[in-house]
């Protein structure tokens, strides 16, 4: 992709901070690490972005998470969640799931042995106050449009189909090779972008899979993917008030 902007672009390549519980396997990536000398792994609300692996038939069992909205991005195969008020949610690409945890929720996680590899995002926002009334979103998504940005959360006082407690909205978009769209931007805001596939170019710089942008004080950006590519993006609010007691997304 290239880019014209009057702002400046911070590239990060993908986190070497990573786990390996065998079936279940994850890499967090720090959108804070991209600005040079920031003292936060974080950006404003948005804590981090956890690209996340499920072999077939894995279950992470029941846990609690608290003070932190946490967003499952699946773009293609299925994760299954179990919680502690009786849900039973099947997240895959026609879905996504915000776990709003506020004062504390308990979920679990599994594939079966007959579903597909999983690839996914995990998406970790500080909400705005601790110990809220923690709550599950759980929604038919739009039905996505090549070259296009399809929203996807936002605050709660958004036009998203989901919503988190803070100032970040999220968009995913894919493209066709040699297609040109814009970074979403708001005003005043800061604009964190993730390759989850495909190889691009930002102005001189290159961008390969699983490598990120924070674009800084930027407006009418143009990206140009070099190649098929699927990208995610976030407008944020660096200046938004934040809590950093989340059980991972500090």
């Amino acid at each position: 992709m290239s880019l014209e902007s009057t702002g400046t672009l911070h590239k990060a390549p993908r986190t070497d901070v990573s786990q390996n519980q065998g079936k279940f396997r994850i890499h967090l990536n720090f959108p804070g690490r991209n600005l040079p000398d920031h003292d936060d792994h974080g950006y404003g609300p948005l804590a981090t972005v956890v690209e996340s692996f499920m072999d077939p038939d894995t279950l992470i069992s029941m846990h609690q998470h608290r003070n932190e909205e946490i967003i499952s991005w699946v773009p293609a195969g299925v994760m299954r969640h179990d919680d502690g008020e009786g849900n039973k949610l099947v997240t895959d690409p026609e879905h996504m799931m915000v776990m709003n945890a506020g004062s504390g929720f308990w979920h679990e996680e599994r594939t079966l042995a007959d579903d597909p590899p999983l690839r996914m995002l995990q998406i970790f926002v500080r909400p705005h106050s601790l110990d809220l009334e923690p709550d599950i979103q759980h929604e038919p998504i739009p039905e996505p449009v090549d070259n296009e940005w399809r929203h996807l959360f936002g605050p709660e006082e958004s036009e998203a189909p989901l919503s988190v407690r803070n100032d970040v909205h999220f968009y995913d978009t894919h493209l066709e090779e040699g297609e040109r769209i814009d970074l979403p931007t708001e005003p005043e805001w800061d604009t964190y972008f993730y390759v989850f596939d495909g190889a691009v170019t930002a102005g001189d710089t290159h961008f390969d899979k699983t490598e990120s942008g924070l674009l800084v004080d930027g407006s009418e950006t143009t990206v140009t993917a070099e190649t098929e590519a699927l990208l995610v993006a976030f407008t944020i609010d660096p200046d938004a008030p934040i809590t950093r007691q989340g059980t991972i997304g500090r």
